[in-house]
């Protein structure tokens, strides 16, 4: 009998990622060889993001080269494009079968049952008042780490955000399912676990939980020796979870946490939930209690109305408070939005040089951050990766170290000596000291 072959092409947040994982073993089970993204395939699965408009023709166009590539392939999207735009995705040559977020778990049977069975694209499970559905999910594969989902959707509704269309309210499972999974990943031998979610630290609307709750009993899993939160709201980043991590071993020295602007009067019409003086106590409140943290931090350039000066002002503000990272986005007016009927629309030019200086002061920051440890010791979790006859991990504050590729060190912690910075990567060249304490 003839191996049957998927692929999949996830685009988009770490949530996605731990989606299509968690789809793609359900093919396994099924019998099905998963291949890479460029083999020929009897079944692609496109995961879709619509963070952006740029995002939507990625998808498109990934979708096209799919068709050209597999013309007999059935070509199965879902994600949040898909759930947004189900009968644009439809109309595009190829597709067989269009699936929203709330389907994402029937996606595996859907797209078995429709092989052999080709008709126009079928469309299931797109309206908003269907997501509802919590799809459970963790990333597989890597030899180190694992995204677990443990929230969806969002009940903020930013002015500028589709995510509330695309992935509903926000819903959780219980904690102890969370466990079960996670107890799931440390036997798959992973020592590590970054916990995602559409708005992470809301999580608990469902089930009447907390997200510290959560978090107390993550830190008892036998077998995994470190924890990210992938993102939190600042107005989420509580002292009682900034204090607990701090005072756990296996919770890491790294935080995620979006901003958006660094003017006031932007973040108002964003409908953020904070001002940036109290964005920045939360960052000192974080330096407080884990000096040496790895700070990252999203910023959107050209909001509608967005001036020079407002723009300056974000640019100083980010400058003052040194994150280790910034993330950046040009504005994207998403339809249907507040923000993309609002007047005084920034010309795309002007958002892109905003962007542009931005992204150097990221690499003034991020540089300096990195080279303010050389000279340290570090726990270091190595991962298989080699280039070049090195081989690269991170700290536990998100620091990329590299050092000479020694594959018994793959997925185990070692504690190095930070010797110096690539200036070009800002990688940190490192000499191994000894086996870390997790390890001896």
């Amino acid at each position: 009998m003839q191996e049957r072959r998927v692929n999949f092409h996830t685009l988009g947040c770490k949530l996605n990622f731990s989606e299509t994982s968690t789809i793609a073993r359900q093919f396994e089970d099924g019998g099905f060889v998963r291949v890479g993204a460029n083999d020929q395939a009897d079944i692609c699965v496109v995961n879709t993001c619509s963070v952006t408009e740029h995002a939507d023709k990625k998808c498109r166009n990934i979708i096209r080269r799919l068709h050209r590539r597999n013309p007999d392939a059935v070509i199965a999207v879902t994600g949040c494009y898909a759930q947004l735009k189900p009968q644009e995705i439809a109309a595009i040559d190829g597709v067989d079968i269009v699936l929203g977020n709330n389907s994402k778990g029937d996606l595996y049977k859907r797209t078995v049952e429709l092989a052999g069975k080709r008709s126009n694209a079928q469309v299931y499970s797109c309206a908003v008042e269907e997501l509802t559905n919590f799809f459970a999910a963790f990333s597989s594969g890597d030899r180190t780490r694992a995204f677990l989902k443990v929230q969806d959707g969002c009940d903020y509704c930013c002015s500028y955000c589709t995510i509330h269309y695309a992935r509903g309210s926000s819903r959780n499972i219980p904690i102890a399912d969370i466990i079960a999974e996670a107890q799931r990943i440390a036997a798959a031998g992973q020592r590590e676990i970054v916990i995602t979610g559409v708005n992470t630290g809301d999580f608990g609307r469902t089930t009447g939980e907390r997200f510290i709750d959560l978090l107390r009993e993550l830190d008892k899993v036998e077998g995994i020796d470190r924890y990210r939160i992938s993102s939190i709201e600042p107005n989420l980043l509580t002292d009682e979870i900034i204090e607990f991590c701090a005072s756990s071993p296996k919770f890491c020295r790294h935080f995620h946490i979006p901003i958006q602007s660094g003017c006031d009067r932007i973040l108002g019409l964003m409908r953020r939930r904070y001002t940036t003086a109290r964005f920045a106590e939360r960052i000192e409140a974080v330096r407080r209690a884990m000096p040496g943290a790895f700070i990252g931090i999203d910023v959107i350039a050209g909001f509608p109305t967005e001036s020079d000066a407002e723009f300056r002002e974000t640019y100083a503000f980010l400058e003052r408070l040194a994150p280790s990272f910034l993330h950046i986005f040009p504005f994207s007016a998403r339809p249907g939005t507040p923000a993309a009927e609002m007047d005084g629309q920034v010309a795309p030019a002007v958002a892109a040089a905003r962007v542009a200086e931005l992204e150097e002061l990221c690499r003034r920051l991020h540089r300096n951050f990195c080279a303010s440890f050389a000279g340290r010791q570090a726990d270091v979790l190595f991962e298989s990766t080699m280039r070049g006859g090195l081989m690269f991990g991170y700290t536990d504050n998100y620091i990329r170290v590299r050092a000479p590729y020694d594959r018994t060190k793959i997925n185990t912690i070692c504690s190095v000596r930070m010797t110096g910075i690539d200036e070009q990567s800002h990688d940190m060249l490192a000499e191994e000291v000894a086996p870390a304490a997790a390890e001896r």
